[in-house]
């Protein structure tokens, strides 16, 4: 006979017979909100978007909605700038440079063109490099030197916009000049809803003596002569589109999210964090250096004096807190930051359509940004 004391089985006689099972508890519409919101970061600022349309559309009437195309137009360099500092906020890091490396790089392009008589779209080229160029030096100071983003970006920044001036000699290059010799850095200005309008007019004989009229007896054409959207807004959206997908479907985006949710644990995964900063930065630089392109086209002209080499950092992290991009890192999307700028460019024109005083604008901002942030803390507080 075994020695019972042998006989392991033995003492599970008496025990239950239950599996562990987790409590059933039932959510709340709050905290399905909450991990609605979670999931879908965008979501917040595409709420506020729509109302604040909603609201301006009821005060002011049906005139508000056939502005909208202005809006677009208005934001079209600080949504740029956002999308470039979306990426960096992303990874926990913040980019004081951006609007002054965007304003750099449209003399540089220029400077390139009139001063050293290079082709415009090799100017263009020197640009985009010279932008990533300033990208990968931020981003061998945050990576390599171990520089927190604050100080390093805050440094470039000066340097940057002090360069802009020695280089330039504080020279402007006019918008006639441009558009007579060098035509395709004033390109993303152009407006193709115009150009359509012109090509089928023109094949159907309709011409005018000077400058067609908003309005005729053809309805549909009319309406798309009005909605005034430029190349600049076109790739605007058509970047936003690529980096989201690229942030969201490909190994080099979950790469970007675990580096700002936790450096440290995206290393031991095998994520080579230096590796991603780096290629986080130079993409930003170059993303600036296209808001520059933007900024011939917006603006007419290459000024080194531009007000986003001072204003549009603050300008592009604002749409992108808003947007609802966690500035701790690791949560939000590049639609938020876009829908972020909207809703800057809508509250601005709303306001300025009723009349009102332009300091409401930045009232209602800040109240826009601590919220936003007061949200996002609240969001991050969510248990799944």
């Amino acid at each position: 006979m075994a020695d019972k004391s042998d006989n392991y089985e033995s003492v599970l006689g008496g025990a239950t017979q239950n599996v562990a099972s987790f409590e059933n508890s039932r959510k709340t519409p709050l905290m399905r909100l909450q991990g609605t919101l979670h999931h879908t970061p965008s979501l917040v600022p595409l709420i506020v978007l729509v109302g604040a349309i909603l609201i301006f559309t009821g005060w002011l009437g049906p005139r508000f909605l056939p502005q909208m195309s202005l809006v677009f137009q208005q934001i079209q360099i600080v949504g740029i700038l956002a999308l470039a500092q979306s990426l960096i906020i992303l990874t926990a890091g913040i980019d004081l440079s951006v609007g002054a490396i965007a304003v750099f790089c449209s003399v540089i392009m220029g400077q390139a063109t009139f001063r050293y008589g290079l082709p415009p779209a090799v100017a263009l080229m020197v640009g985009f490099a010279v932008g990533t160029g300033l990208g990968a030096v931020s981003g061998w100071l945050v990576s390599r030197v171990k520089i927190p983003p604050f100080i390093a970006t805050l440094g470039m920044w000066q340097i940057v916009l002090a360069a802009n001036y020695i280089y330039s000699r504080n020279e402007t290059i006019r918008a006639r000049d441009i558009r007579e010799e060098a035509p395709v850095l004033q390109w993303l200005g152009n407006t193709p809803n115009e150009q359509l309008v012109v090509w089928i007019e023109g094949l159907r004989g309709i011409t005018y003596e000077r400058i067609r009229p908003n309005v005729t007896d053809q309805f549909w054409l009319d309406l798309i002569w009005q909605t005034k959207i430029t190349y600049g807004v076109l790739l605007l959206i058509a970047m936003a589109f690529v980096l989201s997908y690229m942030l969201r479907a490909t190994a080099w985006g979950r790469h970007v999210y675990a580096v700002g949710d936790d450096p440290e644990a995206a290393q031991l995964a095998g994520v080579n964090v230096n590796r991603t900063l780096m290629s986080v930065y130079m993409l930003s630089g170059f993303i600036c250096a296209v808001a520059g392109w933007i900024m011939i086209g917006r603006i007419g002209s290459v000024s080194p004096s531009a007000s986003t080499g001072v204003v549009g950092n603050i300008q592009s992290i604002t749409a992108v807190v808003i947007g609802g991009i966690s500035l701790f890192g690791g949560r939000g999307s590049i639609w938020g930051a876009f829908f972020g700028a909207l809703i800057v460019g809508v509250f601005e024109l709303g306001l300025r359509m009723a009349g009102a005083n332009a300091q409401w604008t930045y009232l209602i901002i800040g109240f826009l940004i601590i919220g936003a942030v007061a949200v996002d803390q609240w969001i991050r507080k969510v248990s799944n």
